[in-house]
């Protein structure tokens, strides 16, 4: 563990936006510090096959993409840090960051925080023993794998709509799982929705169980009635979560600029957040995208503009 000390970049978060800006910062000669967080390559690391980055052809597997990453950063210099931050006073510069519960503490001219956004999950033990085997957070990620299946999304807001009419591109039958008897999607998204014939609806309604098995993954979910307390079984081989993400910022409340949901707000064109010095990149500012590729561009572009302010304001 590194010894407390000031360093000119500190960037919080280890998934493709945090090390993308450790590998542009690393080569700059910045010698970057990286607080790896509680999840260390982030949501990649429970991703199985990744089709979608370039560079691989024949696709990649989620935690071999993020170790290689890593090992790039690692040769220009970064240093990584086990650990997670609790507290930051970014009120003057330098800027202070403490990590695991105050047992460490540096200083640093600038701050890139790539802390990301975890997906909502309903809290139950079978979604993490099915992620990656049925069960997804991302429709755009994975909804290639479930070609000529059934599959289900539970939610009713746009984010939901939105993911299911994506997976008719490949599924036979979209089913979407609502706790209530009326979306909660804007008028417009669902009349798409009604309208699309692979699109079926499940009211009233909440996941009791995921079906499955270690092998073969998931095979279905059992679903409750939210009236009558009926139970019945729903058959699917995709079981997709549209309820939302929870970007992880708790920790810089009153600190920087964020909006009603807690994602960062960058000022347009740039990765600059309300405090100078301070740069927001990957899904921690992104509410849209949330894709692997978008985030190590704005690691990138954070990592530049990081780069730009210490040369303008020393360090």
């Amino acid at each position: 563990m590194a010894e407390n000390t000031h360093r000119k970049v500190i960037i919080l978060g280890s998934g493709p936006a945090g090390l993308t800006a450790a590998i542009y910062t690393a080569r700059a000669q910045l010698e970057p510090l990286l607080i790896e967080g509680m999840e260390p390559g982030g949501q990649l690391t429970i991703t199985t096959d990744v089709e979608n980055f370039p560079g691989f052809p024949e696709g990649v597997q989620g935690p071999e993409l993020m170790d290689k990453v890593r090992k790039q950063a690692e040769r220009f210099g970064t240093e990584f840090v086990m650990g997670y931050v609790d507290k930051v006073d970014l009120s003057s510069r330098p800027f202070t960051i403490s990590a695991n519960a105050g047992e460490f503490t540096w200083t640093c001219d600038t701050l890139i925080v790539a802390t990301g956004a975890s997906a909502r999950f309903l809290g139950m033990e079978q979604e993490q023993r099915f992620m990656g085997k049925g069960v997804s957070a991302c429709a755009t990620c994975d909804g290639f794998f479930y070609r000529n299946q059934e599959v289900a999304v539970v939610g009713g807001g746009d984010t939901a709509i939105e993911e299911a009419l994506f997976l008719t591109r490949f599924a036979n039958k979209v089913t979407i799982i609502h706790r209530r008897d009326e979306l909660r999607a804007s008028k417009f998204m669902q009349e798409r929705a009604r309208a699309n014939e692979k699109i079926h609806f499940k009211w009233n309604s909440v996941v009791d169980d995921i079906l499955g098995d270690d092998v073969k993954g998931v095979s279905g979910v059992i679903l409750k009635d939210t009236k009558t307390g009926e139970k019945n079984e729903l058959p699917c081989t995709g079981f997709f979560l549209a309820i939302g993400h929870k970007p992880n910022t708790d920790f810089l409340k009153g600190q920087i600029d964020m909006d009603e949901q807690g994602y960062i707000i960058v000022k347009p064109g740039t990765r600059q957040t309300s405090v100078e010095g301070v740069f927001g990149a990957g899904d921690v500012a992104d509410r849209v995208y949330r894709q692997a590729i978008s985030a190590a561009g704005t690691g990138c572009m954070a990592a530049l503009e990081a780069e730009r302010y210490l040369g303008e304001h020393g360090g």
